[in-house]
């Protein structure tokens, strides 16, 4: 976005104090300095010493929140942390203002070497789904297994209830947004969120939807957060429209890693028909459909993808003898299907 469309963005070291961000009872939250960016982690620690590491990756508007609750299903077999990406979350803006799907695996891909972790089974949602993607198809050493729930993966009929998220790419729409909704509440706001990612927003305890509340306040406060949305839009937009080697869809070739891929039959932002589409691209590829889900499953249904990964690492042999077994590790329902096979069984049965 040029500096014409939002009010220019203040220095990370003088941006406004903001209410901190929200740690459930478990977590941990650090900040890693890395060059050109810093992120804000969020962790578990896991039930045990030795369990293989895990990286989260949320989507366009998300944070690290998004994944607490698949983290804590999946505590006593991976040792979890999810990162905000730059611009969301609790971590600043980058130096150099690249919200692009490369930017933004660049950022993934600089903390794991940094870290030493890898390889990571690593999950990715959305927007993290796209990033996840590239980084498992440029850093294979980096990957153990892949997750994607509703990745955004390039589609050539875009759903009519996503074309308002794709207009914000657009120069000049988030302006108009934001003076659009200037009177909107953080509960307007909210729910607004829910009734478009969720497949039943009904789902959200009272206290789910009281700390979103909180979050967005908190997030309203921050200058950068229009630019950080609308210059990451326009990076899926541009993503999508990249052929050749650096296509997703082509780097979804190249995953050589197991991949799980979940999709909602609610979700309103990625096609459910590209399920089908994904589970044939990705060479090594497992399908989850959750028919009562919308865009975050893992919200939605922490039990069940938690289930279905447990599978996925039995299925590709990466079962340790200190993670527990499928039956033990976690409680739900759903089913998890390979070669391009579509699970019958709803999430809600």
């Amino acid at each position: 976005m040029s500096s014409t469309e939002l009010p220019s963005v203040p220095a990370t070291n003088v941006l406004p104090k903001v209410a901190p961000v929200r740690v459930a009872e478990g977590e941990r939250l650090r900040s890693v300095g890395l060059p050109g960016i810093t992120l804000t982690v969020r962790s578990r620690p896991p039930a045990r010493e030795g369990l293989p590491p895990a990286l989260y990756v949320h989507g366009l508007g998300g944070s690290s929140q998004n994944w607490s609750a698949l983290m804590e299903q999946l505590e006593g077999v991976v040792d979890g942390e999810a990162v905000d990406l730059p611009g969301f979350g609790d971590s600043p803006p980058p130096d150099d203002g690249d919200y692009s799907v490369t930017g933004h695996a660049r950022a993934v891909i600089r903390f794991l070497d940094a870290a030493g972790r890898g390889p990571v089974h690593l999950f990715g949602n959305s927007l993290g789904g796209a990033v996840t993607t590239r980084v498992a198809a440029l850093r294979p050493d980096l990957v153990r297994t892949l997750t994607l729930v509703s990745p955004a993966l390039p589609e050539i009929r875009v759903q009519r209830t996503a074309v308002p998220t794709a207009l914000l790419a657009v120069p000049g729409v988030a302006g108009l947004f934001t003076r659009f909704t200037k009177e909107w509440t953080a509960e307007e706001r909210v729910r607004g969120v829910m009734a478009l990612c969720y497949g039943d927003p009904g789902r959200v305890s009272p206290e789910g939807f009281r700390n979103a509340v909180e979050e967005m306040e908190r997030r309203m406060q921050l200058p950068y957060l229009w630019d950080a949305m609308t210059r990451s839009a326009r990076g899926i937009v541009n993503a999508y429209t990249l052929g050749g080697q650096h296509g997703l869809w082509r780097q979804a070739e190249r995953v050589l890693a197991p991949t799980l891929l979940v999709y909602g039959g609610r979700d309103q932002l990625v096609g459910f028909r590209m399920a089908q589409k994904a589970a044939r691209t990705f060479r090594d590829s497992r399908l989850l459909t959750l028919p009562e889900a919308g865009h975050v499953a893992m919200m939605e249904y922490p039990e069940t993808v938690a289930r279905s990964f447990l599978e996925l690492l039995a299925e590709a042999g990466q079962l340790s003898d200190a993670t527990p077994s499928r039956e033990s590790a976690v409680d739900g329902g759903g089913a998890v299907v390979g070669d391009g096979e579509t699970a019958a069984e709803s999430a809600g049965s």
